[in-house]
C-alpha cells in the first residue's frame, strides 16, 4: 500500500468512528426520552424537582396517646371495630382519638401508626420528634402552646364531676355544694390544676396518674367525687353504673373555665405548619355535632371492665 492509499484509509476509518460515536450518543436519549445530562462545566442552575412537603414525609402519621382513657382512647386485644395496632405490642388501640386519626390519615393518604405513652410523656414526645402528633384529649391551653402547636379543636368538652349515686354529694346543684368533700382528678389536667381549687373547703387528694386510676379512686371510696370532662364521665357510667354525673353547666355556680380549657386539640411540633394545616383542613369541615356523633360511636363500643 502506497502513501496516498494509506492516507485515504486512515481518513475513511476516522469518518466511520465519528459516525459510530454520534449514533451511540443519541440512541439512549431517543430510546428513554430522558433529559440530557448536565454539562461538564458544573452548571446546576436548573433545580431538581422537589417533593411537595406534607409534614409527614415518610407517609406514616405517628400518633401518641395513652390507650387508657376511654372513650377517647383505649387498648383492646383484637382489631374489632376498626382498632389499630399499637406499635411494639400485641394490643390494638381504639376510641374517639383513633377514629379521628383515621379520618385525618384517609383524607391525606397517610398510614396510621399508634404509639402508647403515659400522659406526662405525650408533649415531650412531640417536642423531640419521636411522634408526629398527639391525639389524646388534650385541652388547648396557653401553657401547652408554649411547647407545641395545636390543630383543632376536634372536640368541645364541658367540665363535670362524678360521684357515687349513694354519696352525700349526689344531689349537688353547683360546685359550692361540694365543699368539704375529698376529691381528685388526673395529673396534669385543668380538672386537677384549675377546677378542683375552685371548690372552697374541698380536700384535694393526690392527683391520679391516669383516668382509670381517677375513677378507681372514686369507685373504691378513696374520694367523694372527681372532676373530669363530659365525654370521660359518660364513658365512666358504662363501666361504673353506680356513678352519677354532676353537670353544673349553665348555672351561676359552675366551674369557671376559659374557652381554651374546654377546646380539645391535636398537638404537633412547633413550626410544623404544613402538618398543622393538613390536619386543620380536615377538622375545619366538621361541626360540633359531627364531633359529638363520633364520640357517641366511640362510647358505644368502648370495653366494659
Amino acid at each position: 500500500m502506497n502513501r496516498t492509499t494509506r492516507i485515504i484509509a486512515v481518513i475513511l476509518s476516522l469518518i466511520m468512528l465519528l459516525g459510530m460515536a454520534a449514533c451511540g450518543s443519541s440512541a439512549p436519549a431517543a430510546a428513554t426520552g430522558s433529559a440530557p445530562a448536565a454539562s461538564s462545566s458544573g452548571d446546576s442552575s436548573a433545580p431538581a424537582a422537589a417533593a411537595v412537603p406534607s409534614g409527614v414525609e415518610d407517609g406514616v402519621l405517628t400518633v401518641a396517646m395513652e390507650c387508657a382513657y376511654a372513650p377517647y382512647n383505649w387498648a383492646q386485644p383484637d382489631d374489632s371495630n376498626g382498632a389499630v395496632p399499637i406499635k411494639g405490642t400485641n394490643m390494638f388501640a381504639n376510641g374517639y382519638d383513633v377514629m379521628t386519626a383515621k379520618q385525618i390519615c384517609e383524607a391525606n393518604g397517610w398510614e396510621l401508626e399508634i404509639v402508647q405513652l403515659e400522659w406526662d410523656s405525650l408533649i415531650p414526645a412531640v417536642m423531640s420528634g419521636t411522634v408526629d402528633a398527639v391525639i389524646a384529649g388534650q385541652s388547648m391551653t396557653s401553657e401547652r402552646m408554649e411547647s407545641v402547636d395545636f390543630a383543632g379543636p376536634y372536640l368541645y368538652a364541658s367540665i363535670v364531676c362524678l360521684t357515687l349515686q349513694n354519696s352525700a354529694f349526689a344531689s349537688a346543684q353547683g360546685k359550692s355544694d361540694l365543699a368539704g368533700g375529698t376529691a381528685t382528678s388526673q395529673s396534669g389536667t385543668i380538672w386537677y390544676e384549675s377546677c378542683l381549687p375552685q371548690i372552697e373547703g374541698a380536700n384535694i387528694a393526690t392527683a391520679a396518674a391516669d383516668a382509670p386510676s381517677m375513677l378507681m379512686a372514686l369507685e373504691s371510696g378513696t374520694v367523694d367525687f372527681v372532676c373530669t370532662d363530659m365525654p370521660t364521665a359518660q364513658g365512666a357510667l358504662i363501666v361504673y353504673p353506680d356513678m352519677v354525673i354532676l353537670d353544673f353547666t349553665g348555672t351561676d355556680d359552675d366551674f369557671e373555665v376559659s374557652e381554651e380549657e374546654v377546646n380539645i386539640g391535636i398537638s404537633v411540633a412547633k413550626g410544623n405548619t404544613v402538618l398543622l394545616d393538613a390536619i386543620n383542613a380536615v377538622l375545619s369541615t366538621k361541626t360540633a355535632d359531627d364531633f359529638n356523633a363520633l364520640m357517641a360511636q366511640a362510647t358505644a363500643i368502648q370495653p366494659i371492665g
